[in-house]
Parts: C-alpha cells; structure tokens; sequence
C-alpha cells in the first residue's frame, strides 16, 4: 500500500481493540484509526498510556453498537471516504451467557460487520475467532486440525468463519488466539492472578481442579496486535492463523508462576476428586466463587477501591478438563517473529502493577505490608 491506510477497528475499547489502537498508534502506522465501540473511552478503565493514544489526532472515537444493522452501516460511513481494513474485535465476550446472547453479541454481530465491509470495498477483514474451536483433547492443534468448539463463544465464532467463506468478494482473514494475556487482561490469566493474592490474604494453599498437566496455550497481547497488523498485507483470502507462543503452558506451569508472585503454596485435587466435584460442577463452581469474592471484596474496600472490572470469578465453562493446546508456527512462514515467545513471571507482573498503577486492584494484595 502507497500511502498509510484508514483503518476501523471494531470493538476498540476492549482489551485486544484498546492494545491494537495504541500499537497501531506508537508506530504511527495509519492515517486515520477509528475505534468503535459501545463503551465510551471515559468509562473503558483505560490506563495512562492507553489514554494517551486514544489523543492522538489520527484516532476517532465512534459509539456503536454493532448488533444494530444501521449502527454498523454509520460506524463504516466516512465523508473522507471508504476505509482499506477493518479489524474486527467485538464480540460477547463473557462466559456463562444464554445461547441467545452469543448469537447476537457474537454470530449476528459479525457477520453483520463483514457484510458491511463487503458493501464498503473494504480491501482486508481480519476477523478475530478463538483456539477454543478445536477439540479439547491432549493434541496440539494446527490449522488444519478437527474442530469442536467446546465453549458457547467458541460453538458461534466457528458459525462466524463459516458464514464469512460464504461471502462472495469478502477479502477476510482469521486468527485463532491461544489465551490472550498481557496489560488490560480481565479474563485470561487474570484471575488467576486474583486468586493467588486471595490466597496469600487468606493464607492457604491454593487447590485447584484436575493437574498440572492440563494445555493452557498462551499468546502476548502485544502480539496479537503485531499479527492483525502483519495480516493486513499477508496471507490468502479465507486464510486461519493460530496465534500462540512457545511456552507450551500448562495449568501447572502458570499457577507456578502466580505462586512465585504471590508466595503461597499450592496442590491439585487430582483427576478422581476433580471427576466426583463434575457430578456437581455447578455447586462446586458455586462454592469457589464465593470463598474467593468475599475477601477480594474485602480487600477492595479496606483500600477505598469502590468500583473495579476485576474479580476473581471463575465460569463453569472454564474449569472442566478442557485443554487449550496449539500450534502457532505457520504465521511465521510468513516472517512473523513472536516478540514475546515464552510466558514469563515478568509479564504476569506487569500486568498486576499495571492495575494497581490505576488503583482497579487493591494494593494490599499485590504488595503485602
């Protein structure tokens, strides 16, 4: 492309939409950047530096909300004219809804903007689905693996890369993150880290369901955002991308990690007891929940924090023997390099100071007296 292109990002506020902006942003590479979102800016928890790009003079903030045909066809118009790529990162995504919220907050949503794109001659749509469609058995999963989506969000992201290939003319691509984590993560790794730092309030060992060996592979959100961005000149049309690091992470490996943060001790319920809690996975979920929200809440006001995103609730759907397990390599056929290969101790940290930095985490649970 000549000239730096106009870029939309749809569902620019969320955690992927808010680090792409600023990505897109520090490296100056568009000429316009308009994030769409149903959740203003002023309400959105943005941090300082996040703040900072959404400033920028390249970047237009417009609210939308993207279930609604006329909202989307408004969020794609433009007097300075059409827009050369759409990235698209809206979607429902908070586990445990009905059946009904996914289809519109996810299926209908999409593909509304996807048709909207086609309409606009958008050149390149990247598309945004999840590992969470392959099967949940021990195998690593290449683009080419057998898919059966095993969460709700999953089951419609795959009717979503299904109904795009039917779109005649529609330049698209599709990637399949890992678990995202990094800066602005609520529901990947950060319970986990919420968690932990009950745990050392309340000075117990943590237990958790199933064992160590339990898939969870992982990506940086970084680069997540380098990858949309790569995409927008690579790969074919239809074209799926896996996005995942090296670290071949495992339920064991990051509860290592919370536990040399938070310096607490922990064990597994084993596979026989983990089996016997699923008879009652719901009671049992229940149960968690609880112990773990009263003291987080706890915590929360003894450190005047009144109102934040975070919480260490854990959904149901989440905490069966489901492993996350894939292969990220083919996106580097392409001359990709993950900047973050491996998930690191560090990188859980600075998520953590990161929210304490905008007082959404209690600083008595990060750093103890």
């Amino acid at each position: 492309m000549a000239t730096k292109p106009r870029v939309l990002v749809l569902g620019g506020l969320g955690f992927v939409g808010r680090n792409l902006v600023c990505y897109l942003v520090e490296h100056e590479l568009c000429t316009k950047i308009r994030a769409v979102d149903k959740v203003p800016p002023p309400t959105a928890w943005l941090n300082g530096r996040h703040k900072e790009a959404f400033k920028h003079s390249s970047v237009e903030f417009k609210s939308a909300n993207l279930i609604n045909p006329a909202s989307v066809e408004a969020a794609f118009l433009d007097a300075e004219g059409d827009f050369d790529i759409c990235i698209n990162c809206a979607a429902e995504t908070r586990y445990g809804q009905s059946e009904q919220v996914y289809a519109d907050g996810v299926f209908k949503l999409s593909v509304n903007c996807a048709k909207q794109a086609l309409k606009c001659h958008v050149n390149r749509y990247i598309e945004i689905s999840t590992a969470q469609v392959y099967s949940c058995d021990k195998g690593v999963s290449d683009e080419n693996s057998k898919t059966s989506p095993w969460t709700h969000i999953a089951k419609y992201k795959l009717m979503v890369e299904e109904e795009l290939a039917k779109l005649d003319g529609l330049n698209f691509v599709i990637v399949r993150p890992a678990i995202i984590y990094g800066v602005a993560d609520r529901q990947g790794l950060t319970p986990r880290l919420i968690i932990g730092a009950v745990y050392r309030q309340m000075e117990e060992k943590m237990k958790l369901l199933w064992t160590k060996d339990l898939k969870m592979s992982t990506v940086h959100v970084t680069d997540v955002c380098r990858a949309l961005w790569h995409l927008t000149s690579h790969g074919n049309n239809g074209e799926v991308f896996n996005l995942a690091d090296k670290s071949n992470s495992t339920q064991g490996s990051i509860t290592n990690f919370v536990c040399e943060i938070f310096g607490i001790q922990h064990d597994y319920f084993g596979t026989v007891l983990s089996n016997m809690a699923r008879l009652n996975m719901a009671s049992t979920v229940e149960d968690s929940n609880e112990k773990h929200l009263e003291p987080w809440s706890a915590a929360c006001d003894a450190d005047g924090i009144h109102t934040t995103p975070l919480s260490p609730y854990m959904d149901q759907e989440l905490l069966y023997d489901n492993h996350l397990c894939i292969n990220g390599s083919k996106l580097e056929e392409s001359d990709f390099t993950y900047n973050y290969p491996e998930l690191t101790v560090n990188a859980l940290r600075e998520v953590l100071d990161d929210y304490v930095q905008t007082r959404l985490f209690p600083p008595s649970l990060a750093h103890p007296r």
